[in-house]
């Protein structure tokens, strides 16, 4: 039996151009990209950029706790420190980057 060369092209991808099936195999990878996006990057940014926000707005009064640990009330805010007291008489500088978070109003 001898191939005719009609029957070879029947039996090529389609668009017969091996640019086009280059680009279809980056398909997965784009799509797992995306899923990966709104699943860890989107979510992540949102936090960042909530804790970014809560630390700007904070001001005297406020009761925070560090990463450390610490719980204190904010009696100074300055451009990168804070100043917290954490009992009478006891005043500790920290930096604003290491707050957590504010005390819920049940701690």
């Amino acid at each position: 039996m001898t191939l005719d060369p009609g029957m070879i092209l029947a039996f090529s991808a389609p668009g017969g151009d091996k640019q086009t099936g280059g680009l279809w195999m980056l398909v997965p990878y784009l799509l797992i990209f995306v899923v990966f996006y709104f699943i860890l990057i989107a979510p992540a940014r949102k936090k960042q950029k909530k804790h970014s926000e809560m630390i700007s707005n904070l001001k005297p009064g406020d009761r925070v706790v560090t990463n450390g640990g610490i719980y204190g009330t904010v009696v100074g805010v300055g451009d990168d420190l804070l100043q917290l007291r954490i009992a009478d008489k006891v005043k500790i500088d920290v930096a604003k980057n290491a707050v957590a978070g504010m005390q819920n109003a049940e701690d």
